[in-house]
């Protein structure tokens, strides 16, 4: 029987709880499939910790996750703690170390889950973003000149190699090939007159080589009009870091919120452990209180399931999470119910046990 080793890192806020049902979910389709099985391994590291150490992990942190087949985080962030501390000392320091380089965000309206757009059905929006992820325009290069004084200027450089750049590509390409699906590169390039020059080229390079892949480009800023008037314009979308950081968020606002919006950062050749995270915040303010929803946590559970070659329950689990809205009988209360986290978890898990003995 295949092991499958699991870092869970549940953060901060309503970390714990959302990721308690996602571990659930996940030895419940291990016990279902029989063939496989998850040893969990949980590390204390977040917000919590760093005000009790000073650091977001220990010096020997990315040493201990080497070890392991994937690492599976709640969420981070916590009153007293710099953004920028918690987002970079943590998180960006999983995704580049780990050359995490391809981040998946489904971006799918399921059946049931609330849509703000008007007369939209769900198979109008049914998209995957691939965004680069570990270089780009949150490289973490530049400087802070004459600090303090009248002169003072911040210089943020954009980072775009070409070892990066095609790579990204080349895999949202090979994505749309295999799919049989669109790809739809967005870029800024009448602006950022050098990054995204040479986006829109690599782009054009590689797509020599896929002559049957249908393709198309925007500028983000009509993009993000599209992503609202005519989401059906998207079915695989590659862009980069920021502005795939940005345009996953108004895709998840109008496939069911942040509740529903779950992530993957793959390293694709597995050398290091690849990342699956529900991308919503840390909510402190209803930490504690039993009502998260742990929809977005599943979600990338089933991504999990999909990167170790078990799309068959990656599927099912999407299946239940679909179900769970259609049935409206069991939700949090952001999604209109009244019913708790685990709640919710065990519902889904009822869901599966019950559709593994239909079928």
């Amino acid at each position: 029987m295949k092991v499958h080793k699991i870092a869970v890192i549940a953060g901060d806020g309503i970390g714990p709880e959302v990721m308690d049902e996602g571990v659930k979910v996940l030895k419940k389709v291990a016990e279902l499939a029989g063939d496989f099985s998850f040893e969990f391994t949980y590390f204390p590291w977040g917000c919590e910790y760093y005000l009790e150490h000073g650091k977001m992990l220990p010096d020997d942190g990315l040493e201990q996750l080497k070890e392991f087949e994937a690492v599976y985080l709640g969420a981070v962030g916590y009153p007293g703690v710099p953004d920028h501390i918690s987002l970079r000392e943590l998180l960006l320091k999983i995704r580049k170390q780990f050359d995490q380089y391809v981040n998946v965000r489904p971006i799918k309206l399921l059946k049931g889950a609330p849509c703000p757009l008007k007369d939209v059905t769900p198979d109008q929006i049914d998209m995957v973003v691939i965004r680069e992820n570990s270089e780009g325009e949150y490289a973490g290069a530049g400087d802070w000149l004459f600090k303090g004084k009248p002169e003072e200027v911040v210089l943020q450089t954009g980072v775009f190699s070409r070892k990066g750049t095609e790579r990204i590509i080349r895999y949202a390409y090979e994505l749309a090939r295999k799919s049989g699906r669109t790809l739809t590169s967005i870029s800024k390039a009448n602006a950022l007159n050098y990054s995204m020059v040479f986006w829109d080229e690599v782009f054009e390079e590689i797509g020599q080589e896929y002559p049957d892949v249908e393709t198309h480009s925007y500028l983000v800023d009509a993009a993000s009009m599209f992503f609202v008037k005519q989401p059906e314009r998207f079915q695989i979308v590659v862009t980069s870091n920021l502005f795939g950081d940005i345009i996953t968020d108004l895709g998840a606002a109008i496939a069911g919120g942040m509740g529903l919006a779950a992530g993957a950062n793959l390293n694709p050749e597995r050398v290091y452990p690849s990342m699956f995270e529900p991308i919503h915040g840390s909510a402190p303010d209803i930490a504690q209180q039993g009502i998260a929803n742990p929809l977005a946590a599943i979600w990338s559970a089933s991504q999990m399931l999909d990167f170790f070659g078990r799309e068959d329950w990656g599927k099912k689990v999407l299946d239940m999470i679909e179900q769970v809205m259609v049935n409206q009988q069991v939700l949090t209360p952001d999604m209109g119910g009244n019913s708790s986290t685990k709640d919710v978890g065990n519902e889904v898990v009822k869901l599966l046990s019950n559709y593994s003995i239909d079928v």
